[in-house]
């Protein structure tokens, strides 16, 4: 449900008094800019990553993983921090395990990292590396100053991973201030399926 202006400077507000301060861990000799998860610190956003201004933090929640070839849905957590060192890319890393149904922690789930790559026309390139074996090259613009919808132009796994032919992805900041974000994929002879759903809390910057 949308918020008002208001509603909004205020739920920052209140989610400032516990993220303002914190970052993630740097080692004090290194010789070049280390990366920040916090605006308020560390070098300036590069003017090209503008766009993408809202996503940059250290984000946790849960979400829900099904696909027709599983045994689901599941439950899972994950941390995802979006982060930047000064220029005109943003570095993606997202961490997740699995839960149950009181929400124990079952074991270590997926992993990726990559990087968002804002370009002059207003295009979005994302390019994850998945811990899986996976390889994907998305494309996508800003739907709004707050959404951003993604879609694979090529993916690429090793000879050890499942197949996997395409993928879409759609990032929203939502009521409140939290990341929420949806992903469809075509893989093992499925065509393209709703796969994962979350919706994060910001816990830095």
């Amino acid at each position: 449900m949308p918020t008002s202006g208001d509603e909004a400077i205020r739920a920052a507000a209140q989610r400032a008094e516990t993220t303002a301060k914190r970052n993630i861990p740097q080692l004090a000799d290194l010789p070049i800019p280390g990366d920040t998860a916090n605006l308020r610190e560390g070098p300036e956003l590069n003017d090209a990553c503008l766009a993408l201004l809202p996503l940059v933090g250290v984000w946790r929640g849960e979400g829900e993983v099904n696909y027709p070839t599983i045994d689901g849905p599941y439950r899972f957590a994950q941390q995802l921090t979006i982060s930047h060192d000064g220029r005109p890319f943003l570095h993606h890393e997202a961490r997740s395990w699995l839960l149950d149904a009181e929400g124990n922690v079952i074991r270590p789930a997926a992993r990726e990292t990559g990087w968002w790559r804002p370009q002059a026309d207003d295009t979005i390139e994302l390019l994850l590396c998945h811990s899986s074996g996976i390889l994907e090259l998305f494309y996508g613009t800003p739907k709004s100053q707050t959404t951003w919808e993604l879609g694979t132009d090529a993916v690429v796994r090793s000879s050890t991973a499942k197949e996997v032919t395409a993928a879409k992805r759609l990032y929203g900041i939502v009521a409140g201030g939290d990341l929420g974000y949806v992903e469809e994929r075509a893989m093992v002879g499925q065509p393209m399926t709703p796969h994962v759903s979350a919706l994060l809390h910001r816990v830095v910057g």
